[in-house]
């Protein structure tokens, strides 16, 4: 499966059981890729902390840890680096921007500046402007291209897939497991056993 195609399938699906072991499998060596150490390829530091602020109020640490820990903000930036197109790196970042912007004119500070309470405010409006699109046959597909374009709609889809295609997310709080326990190639067949 080809990334064009796994993103398609991302703006679309509403959840990992939608998607096909390829795409998840594509996902997750998204994750595998990720340096021991940090290092940015498309965020600066800031753009990355409003990245890692966002994901964590999507997904908090509560009994399991969050998308911070599961290095979501990381998963975002390959994706954006080496994925999106240029236009669709443009809207992602021009979202980041304007999240400060933003900020600074109902708070007076940047966005990670701010108290949680005011931050889930910003993002409370963020989500109540992304186009509400029906699943249903004949949705227009220029409806769904701005829904696509809409950088909440794209960093919570982003926070999502990169978290339930983590090993945090995946098998920590999902409870699934990517390989079985144990393999038994050439056990010997046993009379009476299914």
């Amino acid at each position: 499966m080809h990334r064009r195609n796994a993103l398609k399938l991302l703006a679309g699906a509403a959840s990992i059981p939608l998607l096909s072991r390829e795409a998840f499998s594509l996902f997750q060596s998204v994750h595998d890729q990720l340096p021991a150490t940090p290092a940015l390829k498309a965020l600066d530091p800031h753009q990355d902390a409003i990245v890692t602020t966002i994901a964590e109020i999507i997904i908090p640490q509560t009994d399991t840890p969050g998308a911070k820990a599961a290095r979501v903000n990381e998963f975002i930036d390959v994706i954006v680096a080496n994925w999106y197109n240029p236009d669709e790196k443009s809207a992602f970042l021009s979202g980041l921007a304007d999240v400060d912007a933003r900020s600074r004119n109902s708070f007076g500070k940047d966005f990670v500046d701010c108290p949680p309470p005011q931050q889930q405010l910003l993002l409370q409006a963020l989500e109540d402007e992304v186009p509400e699109i029906r699943a249903e046959r004949g949705a227009p597909w220029e409806q769904k291209f701005v829904k696509d374009r809409h950088f909440f709609y794209m960093i919570k889809q982003l926070t999502l897939m990169g978290y339930y295609t983590s090993q945090i997310g995946f098998e920590q709080e999902l409870h699934l497991h990517l390989i079985p326990p144990r393999h038994a190639g050439c056990a010997p067949f046993e009379e009476g056993s299914n």
